[in-house]
């Protein structure tokens, strides 16, 4: 190895070692810190996020770069190295042009959001968050123009959260799901399912123990991992041996569940990343889509397949007997797979799902370009919901309230939940092909095989790739709505089966 390259992977994994740890201010402060605390965590992110910018952007780290461009040259494009040389340049250009202030004040401005947000939920008070908000647009519009402009803003909100990803493709590929959605949303009205026993007294200690049993269960390494409540899920951690992921309980249902299912993709993802690159910035997931696209995999292609309820329901009616013993596998999995337009995205069925995300980039939209006075969002917020699905919300925290992410400033995210569930289906039906019997496996309870496919397939990589190029490893094709589209016409065009 090059002293050059010794240089740069030390002032790399310092960088690296910061995010971690700003991660694990972030979860604590979601998880466990007084409330109080919040202008002094705001601080202490705010100079932690500052500190591995300046780190990342001194010159030495573009000297450095500059020397190795042979030493590249030579190397095997595959190899960890010169994944590490190709990511780290990426990453320095993009870092370089930005003023360290603005990403302390973005991060301080984020953390200072969150209970406001928290408290604004709670009474339903858009207006008490709205001067929080426009804080963090304004932050977000001030960091684009630190760039040259773009065919849109927009793009550079984006490239933060699904690399090489532009606004235009995004809009391409949606606007190909959409009509499909809303086609069979309307196919669906009229279909009696009876759900009703998914809510009910479903005491919260015992949804905690099965949380556990679940995340467990999948697969785990011991003593790596942690499930803790939250106001909104969320999966976090400082490295592949320190997995934390959240959920929220309800009292009153099991959303629970597929909450901690869902996050025990993301964890699995990080916690399968190699040893040789965990200190490393290629040692993280390529890309939220990617991130999405294994905790999508995990909560419904498996979690809400009937071959895993053949499986695990027995366990679950013996945890909940008395709202569940006399209800049979049958219409237990049509209850879980029932489609109707809800309020809440992360309550909503695998066919509502991607128009609540859908919804959520068109205002994006608006807010970056200024075509959208932030006072006037909840008003367009409940007009999107109308005409996609149909709803009219009753108030602001069940309507534009419910997510976090514009609170924490993370403006150009959501588009990702979506581009994650279409390749979700990519990845699901290429590791079927490869693996055989996967829904024989998983009706046995044997979920190792899936584990080691998706890491040798997809986790193995970490962020030594473009997302697509990542998944393009993995599949054989880049992103494609038709195999989601295809695959959600097979299961909602026919009655669930038993």
């Amino acid at each position: 190895m090059s002293d050059a390259l010794t240089r740069l992977r030390s002032r790399l994994e310092d960088v690296h070692g910061l995010d971690a740890v700003t991660l694990l201010l972030g979860w604590d402060q979601m998880t466990f810190m007084p409330p109080a605390g919040t202008l002094l965590r705001a601080r202490h992110l705010g100079l932690l996020q500052r500190l591995g910018h300046e780190k990342l952007i001194e010159p030495e780290t573009g000297r450095l770069l500059e020397e190795l461009r042979p030493v590249e040259d030579s190397l095997d494009p595959d190899s960890d190295d010169a994944a590490l040389i190709r990511q780290a340049r990426r990453r320095y250009e993009k870092a370089v042009q930005v003023p360290p202030e603005l990403t302390a004040e973005m991060i301080w401005a984020a953390t200072e959001s969150m209970p406001i947000w928290v408290e604004a939920k709670a009474s339903s008070n858009f207006e008490h968050f709205l001067p929080a908000l426009e804080r963090n647009l304004e932050l977000r519009l001030r960091y684009i123009e630190c760039f040259e402009p773009h065919e849109e803003p927009y793009d550079i909100l984006l490239d933060d959260f699904e690399p090489e990803m532009v606004t235009a493709e995004v809009r391409r590929i949606f606007d190909e799901i959409k009509p499909e959605l809303m086609s069979l949303i309307e196919e669906q009205r009229g279909r009696e399912v009876d759900d009703s026993f998914l809510t009910g007294d479903y005491a919260v200690e015992r949804q905690v123990a099965l949380s556990r049993e679940i995340v467990d269960l999948l697969g785990t390494r011991p003593g790596a991992w942690r499930v803790d409540p939250t106001e909104h899920p969320f999966a976090a951690g400082a490295g592949i041996d320190d997995i934390r992921i959240t959920t929220h309980y309800y009292p009153d249902n099991l959303d629970s569940f597929f909450a901690t299912v869902h996050e025990y993709g993301h964890g699995l993802y990080e916690h399968q990343i190699p040893r040789a690159i965990e200190s490393l910035p290629i040692g993280t997931g390529a890309s939220l889509g990617l991130h999405e696209s294994q905790s999508r995999l995990w909560e419904n292609l498996v979690g809400r397949g009937l071959p895993f309820w053949r499986f695990f329901y027995p366990r679950l009616r013996e945890r909940f007997p008395e709202q569940l013993g006399d209800i049979e596998l049958g219409r237990f999995h049509a209850a879980v797979n029932k489609v109707q337009p809800s309020l809440i995205r992360v309550h909503a069925d695998e066919v509502t799902y991607g128009l609540h995300v859908i919804l959520r980039f068109e205002l994006e939209q608006e807010m970056v370009n200024g075509r959208l006075d932030l006072r006037d969002l909840p008003q367009a917020w409940n007009a999107k919901m109308k005409e996609y699905l149909g709803i009219e919300v009753p108030d602001d925290a069940r309507g534009v309230l419910q997510d976090m992410h514009w609170a924490s400033g993370s403006i150009g995210y959501f588009s990702t939940y979506l581009l994650g569930t279409v390749m979700s289906v990519q990845i699901w039906e290429r590791a079927a092909e490869d693996i055989g019997e996967l829904d024989e496996l998983i009706e046995r309870g044997e979920f190792g095989p899936l584990r080691e496919w998706l890491g040798e397939n997809v986790h193995a990589h970490g962020h030594k790739f473009s997302p697509q190029e990542t998944l393009r490893r993995a599949t054989g094709s880049t992103i494609d709505a038709k195999p989601y589209l295809a695959y959600l016409k097979r299961k909602f065009s026919a009655p669930v089966a038993a």
